[in-house]
């Protein structure tokens, strides 16, 4: 194969992968701007918000209050401070990965698949790698599963389960297969490498997409050839918001 046959071969690749999530960003930016990605730019302020009062003596406190999970706090605590939990940087990672994940791929899903259902499959994600910590915890340290009870007492806050379930949803929707893969294939090198709650929670909360991916999947399959009819919508969701 020549070296243009290879780069006609990778250019096919690339619109076949990327094509038409990149012509979807682009165009709602073109014709949006900022309008576009209005959830993804009120997250990033509520993030460098949280960040910028937690590391008051004054507002620590307050934060965890309202955005701390551990898995040693009651079950019902853990799911109330959820939601905002994805908000909250943790304290011993840079704000800026936290805020760059929030932008890029919130970004992207708001533009993609909408903001209401990034917010749902980050929050789904998010719950995963949530309940996952107290399953873990009880299988013991002894199990690939796993984990030791001192991660009970871990702060869990940040965006990056999220962040990892949406790439995978996103890419999916989108027919970026081998995107995707590689997402997933990264997450188990991370566990393989550094066997650490986060990266648990974060097989934890694609686990958890790709059981929603499945779900959808089989809806669609169900409702092939099946014909809207006059005077009704098509069954399938839209994809922008």
């Amino acid at each position: 194969m020549s070296r243009s046959d290879e780069e006609s071969a990778v250019r096919r690749f690339a619109r076949r992968e990327w094509g038409p999530l990149f012509f979807t960003v682009r165009t709602a930016l073109v014709t949006r701007r900022w309008r576009a990605v209005a959830m993804t730019l009120g997250a990033v302020c509520l993030t460098a918000l949280f960040q910028l009062v937690q590391n008051q003596d004054w507002g620590y406190r307050p934060v965890q209050n309202i955005g701390s999970v551990r898995a040693e706090d009651p079950l019902w605590l853990a799911l109330l401070r959820t939601p905002l939990s994805l908000f909250v940087p943790a304290l011993d990672l840079p704000v800026w990965g936290a805020l760059a994940q929030v932008l890029l791929v919130f970004g992207i899903a708001e533009i993609c698949v909408g903001r209401w259902r990034t917010l749902a499959v980050a929050y789904l994600a998010t719950l995963c790698g949530t309940l996952y910590a107290r399953v873990g915890i009880a299988l013991g340290p002894d199990g690939p599963f796993g984990l030791p009870a001192s991660d009970a007492r871990v702060v869990d806050t940040g965006p990056s389960a999220a962040v990892v379930g949406l790439a995978v949803y996103v890419c999916w929707r989108y027919g970026a297969r081998w995107t995707g893969a590689l997402v997933v294939l990264a997450m188990v090198v991370e566990v393989v490498v550094k066997p650490n709650l986060a990266g648990k929670e974060h097989l934890a909360a694609i686990a958890g997409v790709l059981v929603l991916i499945a779900v959808q999947s089989w809806r669609e399959r169900g409702q092939e050839g099946v014909e809207s009819r006059p005077g009704t919508r098509s069954w399938k969701p839209p994809i922008q918001s």
